[in-house]
């Protein structure tokens, strides 16, 4: 299959852009027009303006966020991985372990974050890091274990008939197998990893140096400062954009030589 022209590329690149700065220019019309309040709705200009007046406020309060949702991704990623290794080797062993998985991912973040930051209240870091990092875990333990197990049967039999070790069938032929689920199972981790590290941002409420762009959205919100809101809201969504488009690249570079989801069309 032959790569998609220069004509082609610069088109999906342009499309999405055209169609948001339609979106934005429709916004800005529509506040004028109106006179809407900036307590209410305040216009893309006015967001950009305060994004550029508050950026000594609000790039530390990014740095913070962007950190618990690093190391909470990086917890799940390699306990997930682990876990659905564990769960491959043995129907019994998943069917043990499945359902607490499914436990944690069913649990209400925003019900149970209080309780851990009340008894982790000596290190609120960490404790924010566990609630995303619940909400992050069960992606990556789903899509690899779906994964692992949908190794192709007679590949499996060959194996078994060159009487291949149980980790040697699993390192090169199951965990291939189960790289493209293990790397869709990242992208949604990732951003369910921000999302966890938003909400317990807000449940904590922890103000200070080490606070993050949750707090700060939720003091604009008090001090009826909305457009400084909206630029705390522009941070989080470029911040998900930001890691989808790296863990898609990653995906990409992996799967490109070798799988068929990769492949231009």
């Amino acid at each position: 299959m032959s790569p998609p022209s220069l004509a082609t590329r610069l088109l999906t690149a342009i499309a999405p852009l055209a169609l948001g700065l339609i979106a934005l220019v429709t916004w800005e019309m529509a506040v004028r027009i109106n006179h809407i309040p900036p307590y209410l709705l305040p216009g893309p200009w006015l967001v950009a303006q305060t994004l550029v007046k508050d950026w000594p406020v609000l790039l530390p309060a990014l740095g913070v966020t962007l950190k618990i949702t690093l190391v909470a991704f990086a917890a799940a990623v390699v306990s997930g991985l682990a876990l659905a290794m564990l769960m491959a080797q043995s129907p019994w062993v998943e069917k043990s372990l499945y359902p607490y998985a499914i436990i944690l991912q069913t649990l209400p973040i925003a019900a149970i974050s209080p309780l851990i930051i009340i008894w982790l209240r000596n290190s609120t870091f960490l404790a924010l890091v566990i609630c995303a990092w619940i909400v992050a875990l069960f992606p990556v333990i789903s899509n690899t274990t779906l994964g692992l197990n949908s190794a192709d049967a007679n590949l499996q039999d060959l194996f078994r008939l060159y009487r291949a070790s149980r980790w040697q069938t699993l390192r090169y032929l199951r965990l291939p197998s189960a790289l493209p689920y293990f790397l869709a199972g990242l992208r949604i981790s990732g951003g369910l990893a921000l999302i966890g590290a938003v909400v317990a941002e807000f449940v904590a409420g922890s103000g200070g140096a080490n606070s993050g762009l949750a707090y700060q959205i939720l003091m604009a919100s008090y001090n009826l400062e909305i457009p400084r809101m909206f630029a705390g809201l522009v941070l989080i969504t470029c911040l998900g954009m930001g890691i989808f488009l790296v863990l898609s690249a990653l995906s990409n570079a992996l799967l490109r030589p070798w799988h068929e989801s990769a492949l231009p069309r």
